[in-house]
């Protein structure tokens, strides 16, 4: 978001990071905590762990402002790390020199930030992993594979495989976090990276198969980013689909959901859902409650931007939901869903979000939760507003 808002105001964006050691600082006081889930010592399951360096995850105030005269500064702290940018190039460099005279700070300038390889033109931002891709189809064995054109085949039929042959779960999940990571740029592969990740409890060929092929879809488009136009267009605009059933396991419905500020993609997100379905105005239903959940989110962080959005679109091509949303009567196609999703009609009724009904061929969402055949995938991804990059 600091980044779309940063096209969307016309100023360069530098980074910082402070070199002082102190994520890892002995702790002095007794301190414990539990095993992570999925990591847990089957020797020792009731056992903890004392802490013996500090673990970060402050909650403090991380987006800072300051207005001089006509022009503004904007400074985001994640850690150690900071990100600032300004409207004036003088006040980025005051800032800087702030910074130095307090800490010891090394400067990344405007080209890596948190991993992302941000290129800043003119006309816009690419974010991208380009160098990331590399490393993990190096790292894999796959920097001579064959390309495919999509991360997942059209009807892969994906199931636990009990009968098939084991690989080894470390390697299996190690694939699966360097892919996660990935999605941080590369939202093209999110379905196919979050279905293979339901099987890294017992994994099999099949699945390592399955894995492999995003692997070579990343060979066939290792150059690929989220393009952020420096336009005048900051409005929000939100997608919501799903699956109906869709996951071979146990019939759950996949939701899908993505946000724009303008053409700018900044968040997206592809997951199953924790209960079987009975309908699939239910499925949609609860689709479009988790995407309302985001938009909320992003209308409150936007505040600190002093931007206020009113009636935020959620575009889905179900007919039904918009009609449930707009009538408090609930009748016998309703009353089986749960209470949850229905904070959707309050937020209709205080015009934070309107749902909109959309043509499914122009449903954007629709990447995030099926596999398509080559033509529609690249499809999705334009409309994603991602580019290929020399």
């Amino acid at each position: 978001m600091f980044l779309a808002y940063g096209a969307y105001m016309d100023f360069t964006v530098h980074q910082m990071d402070v070199k002082s050691a102190f994520l890892y600082g002995k702790v002095q006081e007794e301190v414990y905590v539990k095993q992570p889930p999925g990591f847990i010592d089957p020797n020792f399951p009731d056992r903890v762990y004392k802490l013996d360096k500090a673990l970060y995850g402050a909650i403090d105030q991380t987006l800072f402002k300051r207005k001089d005269e006509k022009d503004t500064i904007m400074v985001q702290i994640y850690v150690d790390d900071n990100i600032f940018g300004s409207t004036n190039p003088r006040l980025c460099i005051e800032f800087e020199e702030v910074m130095r005279s307090k800490f010891e700070m090394s400067s990344m300038g405007e080209r890596f930030f948190l991993g992302l390889q941000v290129d800043q033109s003119e006309s816009g931002i690419l974010i991208h992993q380009e160098k990331y891709v590399k490393e993990i189809l190096t790292k894999f064995k796959m920097a001579d594979s064959y390309p495919v054109k999509t991360p997942v085949e059209v009807r892969h039929c994906l199931t636990p495989d009990v009968d098939g042959e084991s690989v080894d779960q470390h390697l299996y999940r190690s694939m699966i976090g360097s892919l996660m990571y990935l999605t941080a740029s590369r939202p093209d592969i999110m379905f196919a990276v979050c279905l293979c990740a339901r099987f890294q409890a017992n994994p099999k060929l099949s699945h390592l198969s399955a894995v492999k092929r995003i692997l070579r879809y990343l060979k066939y488009k290792p150059k690929l980013g989220l393009w952020y136009p420096k336009t005048d267009l900051f409005d929000l605009v939100a997608y919501s689909d799903l699956d109906y059933g869709g996951c071979n396991l146990d019939r759950k419905s996949t939701s899908g959901g993505c946000q724009f500020l303008g053409n700018r993609l900044v968040s997206w997100q592809c997951k199953k859902q924790s209960t079987v379905s009975q309908s699939t105005t239910e499925a949609e239903y609860i689709a479009v409650a988790l995407c309302c959940s985001q938009v909320r989110w992003i209308h409150h962080q936007m505040l600190d931007y002093e931007i206020t959005f009113h009636e935020t679109p959620i575009l889905c091509d179900n007919t039904a939901v918009p009609h449930i949303t707009k009538n408090p009567v609930q009748h016998s196609k309703t009353k089986h869903i749960e209470i949850k999703p229905h904070f959707i009609r309050d937020c209709v009724e205080k015009k934070h979000i309107q749902i909109v009904e959309v043509k499914t061929n122009k449903q954007t969402a629709d990447i995030f939760t099926k596999a398509f055949d080559s033509t529609r995938f690249a499809q999705l991804v334009e409309m994603l507003g991602m580019i290929n990059f020399q």
